[in-house]
């Protein structure tokens, strides 16, 4: 099994691949079909999927809604209940703070691969106000389940550093193999390892993170996920081979995979829309977003949204989905209801926007500055640049904190 190669930095910022039109064949021809349609939504019924694609876009776009008991009814034994079918983020409101951490200082936290810190940014005056020391090549800063710890994934250092969100102060490491990333399953009894280089899901106790069951997987690079409104699967994406895996929560099995249909292709997060028909899925070498039904799991389709689309992450009312384009220093704008990009936003001077979060009142988006060692902060509402600040080496998985939500399902804050 080949190592990750050190100097990609989860995936190159620009591509040595030929240009799109040689290596997206297929996503050329369906945008180009599907341009005759009104919005993308209607890409299926142009023509340009194949009968059983259309088929299953045409049924979910007449699906009702589940009724609150019918959500109940399927959902993951111990997962607490939906606040709306119809919004998975209902509970992510902005400034509803669970009690749990509703006196938790408000902090940026961004883990410096290559520096092996955490920079801690006080997010009122966009200072740097501490450097913690930790394990090496930290990716992720991942709220746990019950929102009390924060967990830095020390990836070629084989360990997890606590925080306590409460006093910033890092606990003692403990030992996991590989934590590339980390996700909890929405009845917070496990935690999911993505052991990138190992090639397996690791289900670990959430509390003790000893290993409960070890899942091997037949793709290179399990990265990112979201899981299914009801919580009885998870979609996770392969960035090295371009594959992505549905894994059955309670059974800890993976169920289906598939190729994306793009040389080359790199998936990274995945984000469910809020009424959860759909999961996006960013590639940084397609340059856009997959649209996945999750349910049937049939070939999904693409709209492109920039060079190196590489974060997603939803606004505090579920109307907009901002994707990071990290190879082309933007931010785009992507409307759920309208299903079609609205805005771009440009950052001054270039950048590389990578993972990050928005803050609790949800009027800025925090990314990170994946190869120029810094970190923005975004207005949501005009997309203007409200500060750049200096941090270490390769910073990535930075996590704004505390969030809405009642529980956390990981990475840099997907909250429920």
């Amino acid at each position: 099994m080949p190592p990750r190669p050190a100097p990609s930095l989860h995936g190159p910022a620009r591509s040595p691949r030929s240009p799109r039109a040689s290596r997206l064949p297929r996503v050329t021809r369906l945008l180009a079909a599907g341009a005759s349609c009104a919005a993308l939504a209607a890409l299926a019924a142009c023509g340009s999927g194949g009968p059983d694609h259309r088929t299953d876009e045409a049924l979910a776009s007449r699906a009702p809604a589940q009724r609150p008991e019918q959500v109940a009814a399927d959902a993951l034994p111990g997962m607490p209940p939906v606040l709306d079918p119809k919004d998975v983020y209902a509970a992510d409101r902005a400034n509803r703070l669970s009690p749990a951490v509703a006196h938790f200082p408000s902090r940026v936290y961004v883990p410096n691969t290559n520096s092996n810190t955490v920079t801690v940014i006080d997010p009122k005056t966009y200072k740097v106000i501490e450097t913690i020391p930790v394990g090496r090549q930290p990716q992720h800063v991942v709220p746990s389940w019950d929102l009390k710890t924060l967990w830095v994934n020390n990836d070629l250092g084989n360990s997890l550093t606590p925080i306590d969100p409460r006093t910033g102060k890092a606990g003692r490491p403990v030992d996991v193999h590989d934590p590339y990333n980390l996700y909890f399953t929405p009845d917070g009894k496990y935690a999911v390892v993505m052991a990138s280089k190992d090639r397996r899901l690791v289900f670990r106790d959430a509390h003790t993170m000893k290993v409960v069951k070890s899942v091997p997987v037949a793709c290179g690079g399990v990265n990112h996920a979201d899981f299914s409104p009801n919580g009885r699967y998870f979609i996770v994406s392969c960035e090295f081979s371009g594959e992505l895996l549905k894994v059955d929560t309670a059974a800890m099995k993976v169920v289906a995979h598939q190729k994306l249909d793009v040389h080359g292709a790199m998936p990274q997060d995945v984000k469910i829309s809020p009424d959860g028909r759909k999961f996006y899925i960013a590639d940084m070498v397609a340059d856009g977003l997959w649209i996945l039904d999750g349910d049937t799991f049939a070939k999904p389709a693409f709209l492109h949204t920039g060079k190196g689309a590489h974060g997603l992450y939803v606004s505090r009312d579920s109307r907009v989905m901002y994707v990071s384009n990290r190879g082309e220093g933007t931010v785009s704008v992507f409307d759920f209801a309208k299903d079609k990009l609205t805005a771009k936003w440009r950052l001054p001077h270039g950048g590389s926007p990578d993972m990050g979060g928005v803050s609790a009142d949800g009027k800025v988006l925090w990314l990170s500055g994946r190869y120029n060692s810094e970190v923005y902060a975004i207005d949501t509402r005009t997309g203007r640049q409200l500060a750049r600040i200096k941090v270490g080496s390769g910073p990535h998985g930075l996590a704004v904190y505390p969030q809405p939500g009642r529980y956390s399902l990981g990475h840099t804050g997907v909250f429920r």
